[in-house]
Protein backbone atom coordinates (compact mmCIF):
# COMPACT_ATOMS: atom_id res chain seq x y z
CA UNK A 1 0.00 0.00 0.00
CA UNK A 2 1.35 3.33 -1.20
CA UNK A 3 2.46 5.94 1.86
CA UNK A 4 0.24 8.79 2.67
CA UNK A 5 2.83 11.37 1.01
CA UNK A 6 3.35 9.30 -1.99
CA UNK A 7 -0.90 9.04 -2.30
CA UNK A 8 -1.05 12.72 -1.67
CA UNK A 9 1.56 13.74 -4.37
CA UNK A 10 0.40 11.59 -7.33
CA UNK A 11 -3.07 12.55 -6.33
CA UNK A 12 -2.30 16.30 -7.06
CA UNK A 13 -0.48 15.07 -10.28
CA UNK A 14 -3.24 13.75 -11.17
CA UNK A 15 -5.28 16.51 -10.93
CA UNK A 16 -2.85 18.67 -13.27
CA UNK A 17 -2.76 15.48 -15.74
CA UNK A 18 -6.75 15.80 -15.52
CA UNK A 19 -7.14 19.13 -16.31
CA UNK A 20 -4.47 19.08 -18.69
CA UNK A 21 -7.18 16.42 -20.55
CA UNK A 22 -9.90 18.94 -20.20
CA UNK A 23 -8.10 21.75 -21.73
CA UNK A 24 -6.85 19.89 -24.70
CA UNK A 25 -10.67 18.94 -25.28
CA UNK A 26 -11.64 22.67 -25.18
CA UNK A 27 -9.02 23.25 -27.36
CA UNK A 28 -10.53 21.14 -30.08
CA UNK A 29 -13.91 21.84 -29.45
CA UNK A 30 -13.84 25.54 -29.40
CA UNK A 31 -13.13 28.07 -32.91
CA UNK A 32 -11.43 31.03 -31.23
CA UNK A 33 -8.18 30.30 -32.89
CA UNK A 34 -7.82 33.14 -35.03
CA UNK A 35 -9.58 36.18 -36.00
CA UNK A 36 -8.41 37.61 -39.26
CA UNK A 37 -9.47 40.48 -40.71
CA UNK A 38 -8.44 40.40 -44.51
CA UNK A 39 -8.57 43.36 -46.56
CA UNK A 40 -9.92 43.41 -50.85
CA UNK A 41 -10.41 46.95 -52.39
CA UNK A 42 -14.03 47.25 -53.71
CA UNK A 43 -15.86 49.65 -55.96
CA UNK A 44 -14.66 52.96 -54.18
CA UNK A 45 -14.20 51.65 -51.43
CA UNK A 46 -12.26 48.95 -48.90
CA UNK A 47 -13.81 45.49 -48.11
CA UNK A 48 -12.93 44.08 -45.06
CA UNK A 49 -13.50 40.07 -44.73
CA UNK A 50 -13.60 39.21 -40.78
CA UNK A 51 -13.07 35.55 -40.48
CA UNK A 52 -13.60 33.77 -36.68
CA UNK A 53 -12.35 30.20 -37.01
CA UNK A 54 -10.84 26.93 -35.41
CA UNK A 55 -9.85 23.55 -36.89
CA UNK A 56 -13.28 22.80 -37.73
CA UNK A 57 -15.24 25.54 -38.22
CA UNK A 58 -15.59 28.89 -38.54
CA UNK A 59 -17.50 32.07 -39.15
CA UNK A 60 -17.20 35.43 -41.71
CA UNK A 61 -18.46 38.52 -42.11
CA UNK A 62 -17.98 41.32 -44.90
CA UNK A 63 -17.26 45.09 -43.15
CA UNK A 64 -17.32 47.70 -45.64
CA UNK A 65 -16.26 51.68 -45.25
CA UNK A 66 -19.34 52.82 -45.55
CA UNK A 67 -20.79 50.92 -42.53
CA UNK A 68 -22.62 48.25 -44.52
CA UNK A 69 -22.23 44.91 -42.85
CA UNK A 70 -23.50 41.69 -44.02
CA UNK A 71 -24.75 38.85 -41.78
CA UNK A 72 -22.78 36.48 -40.16
CA UNK A 73 -22.37 33.33 -41.56
CA UNK A 74 -20.45 29.96 -40.95
CA UNK A 75 -18.58 28.12 -42.93
CA UNK A 76 -16.24 24.36 -42.84
CA UNK A 77 -12.79 24.43 -42.46
CA UNK A 78 -11.15 20.97 -42.26
CA UNK A 79 -13.51 19.64 -44.86
CA UNK A 80 -13.67 23.61 -46.47
CA UNK A 81 -9.99 23.45 -47.48
CA UNK A 82 -8.79 22.93 -51.58
CA UNK A 83 -4.73 23.63 -51.50
CA UNK A 84 -2.58 21.08 -50.51
CA UNK A 85 -0.62 22.77 -48.01
CA UNK A 86 -3.35 24.35 -45.77
CA UNK A 87 -5.06 21.07 -45.67
CA UNK A 88 -2.18 18.69 -44.89
CA UNK A 89 -1.39 21.24 -42.39
CA UNK A 90 -4.49 21.58 -40.18
CA UNK A 91 -5.20 17.67 -40.56
CA UNK A 92 -1.59 17.01 -38.82
CA UNK A 93 -2.44 19.65 -36.12
CA UNK A 94 -5.88 18.05 -35.19
CA UNK A 95 -3.59 14.73 -35.20
CA UNK A 96 -0.98 15.71 -33.16
CA UNK A 97 -3.50 17.85 -30.91
CA UNK A 98 -5.29 14.19 -30.79
CA UNK A 99 -1.76 12.10 -29.94
CA UNK A 100 -1.53 15.10 -27.11
CA UNK A 101 -4.99 14.53 -25.63
CA UNK A 102 -3.98 10.30 -25.38
CA UNK A 103 -0.58 11.45 -24.07
CA UNK A 104 -2.59 13.16 -21.05
CA UNK A 105 -4.98 10.34 -20.63
CA UNK A 106 -2.25 7.86 -20.57
CA UNK A 107 -0.24 10.16 -17.79
CA UNK A 108 -4.03 10.22 -16.02
CA UNK A 109 -3.68 6.67 -15.92
CA UNK A 110 -0.45 6.24 -14.75
CA UNK A 111 -0.64 8.62 -11.89
CA UNK A 112 -3.92 7.22 -10.77
CA UNK A 113 -2.21 3.70 -11.00
CA UNK A 114 0.42 5.27 -8.30
CA UNK A 115 -2.01 6.15 -6.45
CA UNK A 116 -3.19 2.80 -4.86
CA UNK A 117 -0.06 0.89 -5.95
CA UNK A 118 3.71 0.70 -5.85
CA UNK A 119 4.74 -0.17 -9.56
CA UNK A 120 7.70 1.82 -8.64
CA UNK A 121 10.77 0.19 -10.61
CA UNK A 122 8.43 0.06 -13.87
CA UNK A 123 7.29 2.33 -16.98
CA UNK A 124 4.08 2.72 -15.14
CA UNK A 125 6.14 4.77 -12.22
CA UNK A 126 7.39 8.05 -12.49
CA UNK A 127 9.14 7.73 -15.81
CA UNK A 128 6.10 6.79 -17.31
CA UNK A 129 4.33 9.89 -16.37
CA UNK A 130 7.40 11.90 -17.13
CA UNK A 131 7.73 10.29 -20.49
CA UNK A 132 3.42 10.76 -21.24
CA UNK A 133 3.94 14.47 -20.07
CA UNK A 134 7.06 15.11 -22.09
CA UNK A 135 4.95 13.94 -24.95
CA UNK A 136 1.94 15.85 -24.26
CA UNK A 137 3.73 18.88 -24.07
CA UNK A 138 5.87 18.37 -26.95
CA UNK A 139 2.80 17.65 -29.25
CA UNK A 140 1.05 21.24 -28.03
CA UNK A 141 3.87 23.05 -28.75
CA UNK A 142 4.55 21.64 -32.16
CA UNK A 143 0.48 22.84 -32.55
CA UNK A 144 1.30 25.83 -31.63
CA UNK A 145 3.90 26.33 -33.78
CA UNK A 146 1.90 25.14 -37.20
CA UNK A 147 -1.37 27.05 -36.69
CA UNK A 148 0.65 30.58 -37.23
CA UNK A 149 2.77 28.89 -39.61
CA UNK A 150 -0.72 27.92 -41.70
CA UNK A 151 -2.50 31.15 -41.01
CA UNK A 152 0.10 33.51 -42.42
CA UNK A 153 2.79 31.46 -43.92
CA UNK A 154 0.36 29.59 -46.05
CA UNK A 155 -2.42 31.98 -46.43
CA UNK A 156 -4.99 29.67 -44.69
CA UNK A 157 -6.92 33.10 -44.34
CA UNK A 158 -7.35 34.44 -47.85
CA UNK A 159 -8.32 31.16 -48.73
CA UNK A 160 -11.21 30.46 -46.43
CA UNK A 161 -12.80 33.74 -47.31
CA UNK A 162 -13.96 32.19 -50.63
CA UNK A 163 -16.80 31.22 -47.96
CA UNK A 164 -18.56 34.51 -47.68
CA UNK A 165 -16.52 36.32 -50.53
CA UNK A 166 -15.70 36.90 -53.93
CA UNK A 167 -13.33 39.82 -54.21
CA UNK A 168 -10.14 39.49 -55.82
CA UNK A 169 -8.04 42.49 -55.39
CA UNK A 170 -6.31 40.88 -52.04
CA UNK A 171 -4.38 44.02 -50.02
CA UNK A 172 -3.75 42.13 -47.21
CA UNK A 173 -4.59 41.01 -43.46
CA UNK A 174 -4.10 41.49 -39.91
CA UNK A 175 -4.42 37.99 -37.95
CA UNK A 176 -5.27 38.45 -34.07
CA UNK A 177 -4.91 34.60 -31.95
CA UNK A 178 -7.69 33.89 -29.82
CA UNK A 179 -8.10 32.27 -26.21
CA UNK A 180 -8.66 28.89 -27.67
CA UNK A 181 -4.99 29.23 -29.23
CA UNK A 182 -3.37 30.78 -25.60
CA UNK A 183 -4.87 28.41 -23.60
CA UNK A 184 -2.51 25.92 -25.43
CA UNK A 185 0.65 27.37 -22.91
CA UNK A 186 -1.84 25.93 -19.72
CA UNK A 187 -1.20 22.94 -21.22
CA UNK A 188 2.11 23.10 -21.26
CA UNK A 189 2.12 24.47 -17.45
CA UNK A 190 0.26 21.84 -16.39
CA UNK A 191 1.83 19.33 -18.14
CA UNK A 192 5.31 20.91 -16.11
CA UNK A 193 3.58 20.79 -13.19
CA UNK A 194 2.63 17.24 -12.93
CA UNK A 195 6.21 16.30 -13.61
CA UNK A 196 7.57 18.59 -11.31
CA UNK A 197 5.68 17.21 -8.52
CA UNK A 198 6.48 13.56 -9.17
CA UNK A 199 10.01 14.94 -9.23
CA UNK A 200 9.95 16.44 -6.14
CA UNK A 201 8.44 13.02 -4.62
CA UNK A 202 10.93 11.01 -6.53
CA UNK A 203 13.72 13.10 -5.27
CA UNK A 204 12.35 13.25 -1.79
CA UNK A 205 12.36 9.56 -1.65
CA UNK A 206 15.81 8.92 -2.90
CA UNK A 207 17.06 11.12 -0.17
CA UNK A 208 15.29 9.64 2.45
CA UNK A 209 16.30 5.74 1.26
CA UNK A 210 20.07 7.51 1.05
CA UNK A 211 19.31 8.68 4.95
CA UNK A 212 18.23 5.22 6.31
CA UNK A 213 21.58 3.54 4.84
CA UNK A 214 24.20 6.01 5.95
CA UNK A 215 24.57 4.61 9.66
CA UNK A 216 25.25 1.30 7.78
CA UNK A 217 27.95 3.06 5.57
CA UNK A 218 29.31 5.48 8.33
CA UNK A 219 29.33 2.81 11.15
CA UNK A 220 32.97 1.57 12.42
CA UNK A 221 34.52 -1.76 10.91
CA UNK A 222 35.40 -2.95 14.42
CA UNK A 223 31.82 -2.82 15.46
CA UNK A 224 30.80 -3.97 12.40
CA UNK A 225 33.84 -7.03 12.71
CA UNK A 226 31.62 -7.89 16.35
Amino acid sequence: MPSRNKMTMFASAFLTCVCSFVVICVVLATQNWVRSDVYFSGTNSTVTVRLTYGLFRGTCEQLVDAGLQVSEQGFPVAGGLSGTKTRSTNTAIIIILVLSLLSSLLSSGFTCTNVFSNPYQTFLGPIGVYTWNSLSGIFVLIAMILFPVNTEANDLSLELTHHCSSYETYLGAAHFYGYSYWIMLLIIFLNITSSVIIYFYDHARYHKKKQQERPIEDAPKDGILF
